[in-house]
């Protein structure tokens, strides 16, 4: 008995002809390597339907053709060569091809003061496209960080120095007695608000680049900051911190400001978006301040 020759639907002709824009996949589930870890990530592939007679693409094919992100560490060269078979394999039906890559970027921090360390995860995408031999990979990723309300600090100063007047007005002053002051709940009246930030950073990199320079960025943006959030502390560590912010105050225009800066010296990049958002403590709704820029080409 002959076999039956399987149905191919996606190669009858569109009921109404019409080119579309991105078609393919979303949410592909698998593992990457980026930066010596294997990762969990879902994946988003996709192409152009450039003939708008075809009713649809081969979505198999795209699938098929990530068999590589789990056998080679990412970089541009593998997301282009990735790019490059999803065309083949649609020749004539596609121009454009595109891959998006969600992940956690997992990287050690050791405390500030004391030997101990833990994990921090940084959400990331990776995105590449190919377009007519124009190929273009952009990172996102995501750096929280703490940040204290300068307005609210020099309020609380205020409150204490009002406190010290009522408690030692006409009063002579000795040394032990105001170091006592200053270490009772009494003394310290008011203390300002700090809350979790974050940084969204979207940056396109160099087309001359063979790197993903996730690791980098994250390094650079948090010295920026000044205060990233920690993991493993002791009581040290805290006190440390509490320092860090006393020390830098910030309201979101000056973290997205600093942020531009710093990642304008950050080799790679020619352009990149920056979103701050300051959860604040004292409102119900977010602080936040953007900022952009793109290398003046020569």
């Amino acid at each position: 008995m002959n076999a039956l020759t399987l149905p191919d639907i996606a190669n009858q002709s569109a009921r109404q002809a019409l080119p579309l824009d991105w078609v393919g996949m979303r949410g592909i589930a698998l593992p990457v390597l980026l930066e010596g870890q294997r990762l969990s990530a879902k994946v988003d592939a996709g192409v152009s339907l450039d003939d708008g007679e075809a009713r649809g693409i081969h979505m198999s094919r795209l699938y098929l053709a990530l068999d590589t992100l789990e056998q080679r560490s990412l970089s541009p060269a593998l997301l282009r060569e990735i790019l490059k078979r999803f065309l083949a394999s649609h020749q004539g039906l596609s121009d454009c091809a595109y891959l998006n890559i969600h992940t956690d970027l997992l990287l050690k921090r050791p405390a500030l003061i004391s030997p101990v360390a833990g994990w921090k995860s940084y959400p990331a995408t990776i995105s590449a496209s190919l377009q007519q031999r124009m190929f273009h990979v952009e990172l996102k990723v995501e750096v929280p960080y703490s940040s204290t309300c300068p307005c609210s600090a020099a309020l609380a100063r205020q409150l204490i120095q009002q406190q010290f007047v009522d408690d030692f007005a006409n009063k002579s002053l000795q040394h032990a007695e105001v170091l006592a002051w200053l270490g009772s709940t009494k003394g310290i009246v008011a203390t300002p608000h700090s809350q979790r930030s974050y940084a969204q950073l979207r940056l396109h990199l160099d087309d001359f680049i063979d790197e993903l320079p996730l690791t980098a960025i994250i390094n650079d943006a948090e010295a920026a900051l000044g205060t990233a959030v920690q993991t493993a502390v002791k009581r040290p560590d805290e006190q440390a911190f509490a320092l860090a912010n006393g020390q830098n105050l910030m309201f979101c225009e000056d973290a997205a400001r600093r942020l531009n800066l710093a990642l304008q010296r950050t080799p790679g990049i020619n352009r990149f978006h920056i979103r701050v958002i300051h959860a604040e403590s004292l409102h119900a709704h977010d602080a936040v301040a953007e900022s952009s820029w793109r290398r003046e080409q020569p």
